[in-house]
């Protein structure tokens, strides 16, 4: 590993609103050294400087081969320790890619179809209150409507239950916090927020549906199969599900600084903490947003997409369904097709008939994240171990075209290198 360090101002120990002095200090950086793309690291560190965020990575490939793997400032900030290019981050709903993959793994194999209606077999027993009953649309919803955010469940119009896991264990009785069957049980129990199909509204408890879909036929357990059948064949070994807890960090993983110091009461019970650090319940998130992995593992997931005929997790045919657009919600309503989509666990932009550029973001309390595949064969993932700037802004939001636009400019492309065998 090369180590340089660049002069910066960095802000803050605990969390970002909470910093009280600024500390003039310089900025490692991690990773070899590729002068070609030194653009990258320039816009990086300035981009942390402007917005006070404390570590990053940020992993890019070109036609399959990884040509840039950097860390930048501290994955913990009193401790001074750097961020390595390979460090381990909460990368929230880019998890969702990864349970489209493996949903659509099983259509190959047979094992379940886009149409099967998963509230009919899962299993679950809704709990009602009172005189409530069950939603008859919830048994109309498909596997393909729980793919692309249109089966009837809005966070805005009601709430999202993957937030609420103590008031959910409390309504059902169990111990707090609640795990993926009390969710989905109290769900069934409430009205839909729109007729399944009529609409995209973008649902995490749709992705969590579908983690339960795939331990069914799979008779594994959601990480275990995905570890086995997705991450495996791709030579992916330290991504892992992520923990709640500051003491259960995992060996690589940085620590979390939320924009947002005000702290809330532990789900687990105890002492109010740090919303990052048990505020929810990122055990129970894991099929939409509970991995944690590293910037050059997202990329060599995106990447083998880019060969579908060499692909070895998904056949061509799948592939396409991935990145196609839904007849239900890619159209605007005079039947014209949007410029912009949800595809298959994928935000789908087409550039032209034959390429798009695809993308997907993740926001927690201390993370901000974002994995992109472009449609001249570039791949990058860019991760911070903070979620917003003092203005509230979305870091990934704000750093998306700033990369795009150095992409644009570099005029000629280092070679790159096979992915290697993780450590």
């Amino acid at each position: 590993m090369m180590l340089k360090k660049i002069a910066i101002v960095l802000v803050g120990i605990v969390s970002l609103s909470s910093f009280t002095a600024t500390l003039a200090a310089d900025l490692p950086i991690t990773g070899r050294d590729e002068p070609a793309l030194a653009t990258f690291d320039r816009v990086m560190l300035k981009f942390m400087n402007d917005h006070q965020v404390p570590g990053a990575a940020l992993a890019i490939a070109r036609h399959g081969k990884i040509i840039y793997a950097r860390g930048f400032g501290y994955s913990d900030v009193a401790k001074h320790e750097p961020v390595n290019p390979d460090a381990l981050f909460r990368i929230a709903s880019i998890s969702k890619p990864f349970t489209a993959a493996a949903i659509l793994q099983l259509v190959e194999r047979g094992q379940l179809k886009l149409s099967d209606r998963p509230f009919e077999t899962l299993g679950f027993k809704p709990h009602l209150d009172g005189n409530s009953q069950v939603d008859p649309r919830l048994y109309t919803i498909t596997i393909q409507q729980l793919l692309h955010h249109t089966a009837g469940f809005d966070r805005e119009t009601s709430f999202d239950p993957m937030f609420r896991p103590i008031d959910i264990a409390k309504a059902l009785g169990t111990k707090s916090p609640a795990e993926q069957a009390a969710m989905i049980e109290y769900m069934m129990g409430r009205p839909l927020d729109f007729n399944p199909g009529a609409k995209e509204v973008y649902s995490n408890f749709g992705y969590c549906v579908l983690g339960r879909v795939i331990e069914q036929h799979t008779d594994m357990r959601y990480i275990a199969y995905v570890q086995k059948e997705v991450l495996g064949p791709l030579g992916i070994r330290r991504m892992r599900q992520g923990r709640s807890l500051e003491a259960d960090r995992a060996a690589g993983e940085v620590k979390y600084y939320p924009g947002n110091a005000v702290k809330v009461k532990s789900v687990f019970g105890g002492d109010n903490v740090p919303r990052c650090y048990g505020g929810w319940n990122l055990e129970a998130m894991d099929s939409h947003g509970g991995w944690i992995a590293s910037a050059p593992e997202l990329v060599r997931f995106a990447s083998s997409f880019d060969d579908p005929d060499h692909c070895p997790i998904l056949k061509p045919e799948s592939i396409a369904e991935i990145f196609s657009r839904p007849i239900e919600s890619g159209f605007t309503p005079d039947g014209k097709p949007k410029p912009a989509f949800y595809a298959d666990g994928w935000m789908v932009r087409p550039v032209n008939r034959e390429k798009a550029n695809t993308w997907h973001n993740g926001l927690f309390d201390g993370t901000s994240a974002l994995l992109v595949r472009r449609y001249d064969g570039l791949t990058w993932a860019v991760l911070f171990n903070t979620d917003r700037d003092q203005k509230k802004q979305m870091l990934s939001g704000l750093i998306d075209p700033l990369l795009h636009s150095v992409a644009n400019g570099i005029q000629e492309w280092p070679e790159g290198e096979e992915f290697a065998e993780p450590r």
